[in-house]
């Protein structure tokens, strides 16, 4: 209740207003009044009377400064009424007595009222500088750089003064590859927080082993599932414990191979960003969102997809693509995106969320999270598969065509035909969508 009521825009108004202007500059209203009214009480006909209005003062002073001011203020308040009151020799009568009476009531009030108000204030400054340090170290702040990729983002909470929420990402660097992570918790704010800390924890702990991607990718399941259900049985609600998952998206960006290994848990799947396109990575053989893997004997299959030296790709949960404007239409995010290609990290996630936030105007409904990673530097070996990373063409993809190039992203409406804009010297045109891995074998 108390942050409600601080974090009211009227409350915010005052707080900037207390802020923007000096301190003197307070004192000219109330001082003003109270030497206004006797003067002017002096030249006014006997029936006007002003001395009611001194009551301003002090109100005025309770806004915008602490109780000592205010106190300081209210007694100067019922001084200057008094000397009105002695100047018509009015001093003793019914009428003032009421006004003096009142006046210095109000006052009292006024002065429990601003004292209150700054305990409450200094309260919620320590609250707000505990979770804010609290979720720092839940979602750490992503690095502008790891090994030869640099990093953006953006995230933004569904709830008022939040940091976090049930959309997570991380990365975490590994002796010869860059790991990341972008999730979403089922649930958004501040509700899904304790899952949000499940699957980071998970992710820190294992993604900087060497073990191979898939592996990574069921240690999450298993920590997530556990940690699902230990939460759930400590805080009473093993009801919904079958109804709590995370959808993730997994990649590795390996330093000597110009590709990016991803894994896809249920979870929207990322663009590659190249030449002026935006190109879906659906991988093949997608699986269950983390905490669900129990339902499926199937084991985590990884795709891989060509990744260039100033190549991007653009990882986002679904609060980026499913923004909606006041006609319900959701936001075009390949489209968009595509017409930025050219910009560096930082500068195109501001693009994406300064557009976003028009394109929905008003506040995004849903928490929302988006990064985005460009190869800086071109791998040292040869642009082609080793013999542990067989990459072939399935021409049985459900978006390829009879000659096996990819002419479409699915719901971006993306068409690139052979020799198109796709065309690159480590893979055939149009060919963003049907390039994977097959299973590796566990050495």
């Amino acid at each position: 209740m108390i942050t409600a009521s601080i974090t009211t825009p009227l409350g915010r108004i005052l707080r900037s207003w207390r802020r923007s202007a000096p301190g003197p500059l307070w004192l000219v209203v109330p001082l003003a009044l109270i030497i206004a009214i006797p003067v002017a009480d002096h030249f006014l006909p006997p029936e006007i009377h002003l001395g009611h209005l001194l009551i301003v003062a002090p109100a005025v002073t309770s806004v915008v400064a602490g109780p000592r001011l205010t106190a300081l203020i209210g007694g100067l308040a019922v001084a200057s009424l008094v000397v009105a009151g002695t100047e018509r020799g009015v001093l003793t009568t019914e009428s003032v007595l009421v006004e003096f009476g009142s006046l210095a009531a109000l006052s009292v009030l006024l002065v429990i009222f601003a004292l209150l108000r700054d305990r409450l204030w200094l309260e919620l400054r320590r609250v707000r500088s505990v979770s804010d340090a609290t979720q720092r170290v839940v979602l750490r702040p992503l690095p502008d750089r790891a090994g030869p990729v640099s990093i953006a983002s953006e995230y933004r909470s569904a709830e008022a003064d939040t940091r976090i929420g049930g959309d997570l990402y991380a990365v975490a660097r590994a002796s010869d590859s860059t790991r990341l992570v972008i999730g979403d918790v089922r649930g958004k704010g501040l509700a899904s927080i304790s899952d949000t800390a499940i699957m980071l924890g998970a992710f820190r702990a294992a993604a900087h082993r060497q073990s191979p991607l898939p592996e990574l990718v069921a240690y999450l399941e298993g920590a997530v599932r556990w940690g699902l259900a230990e939460f759930s049985e400590s805080s009473g609600s093993e009801a919904d414990v079958g109804e709590r998952f995370v959808t993730a998206v997994v990649v590795d960006i390996p330093d000597d191979e110009p590709v990016v290994h991803v894994i896809s848990c249920g979870h929207p799947p990322p663009l590659l960003l190249r030449d002026a396109t935006a190109t879906a990575l659906r991988v093949p053989s997608p699986a269950l969102p983390l905490g669900l893997g129990g339902l499926s004997d199937d084991a985590y299959v990884q795709a891989t997809f060509p990744f260039a030296c100033g190549d991007r790709l653009l990882l986002y949960t679904d609060g980026v693509s499913e923004t909606r404007d006041v006609q319900g239409t959701f936001y075009p995010l390949a489209e968009r995106a595509a017409a930025w290609t050219d910009q560096a990290p930082g500068p195109l996630v501001q693009k994406i969320t300064a557009d976003l936030k028009a394109f929905a105007a008003g506040p995004l409904n849903d928490d929302m999270a988006m990064i985005v990673v460009q190869r800086e530097e071109a791998p040292d070996s040869p642009s082609k598969p080793s013999s542990q990373h067989v990459v072939h063409h399935d021409r049985h993809h459900p978006d390829a065509s009879g000659d096996g190039v990819v002419r479409g992203i699915g719901d971006h409406g993306l068409t690139h035909g052979p020799g198109g804009p796709h065309a690159h010297p480590s893979h055939p045109a149009g060919a963003g969508s049907n390039w994977r891995q097959t299973p590796k074998t566990a050495e």
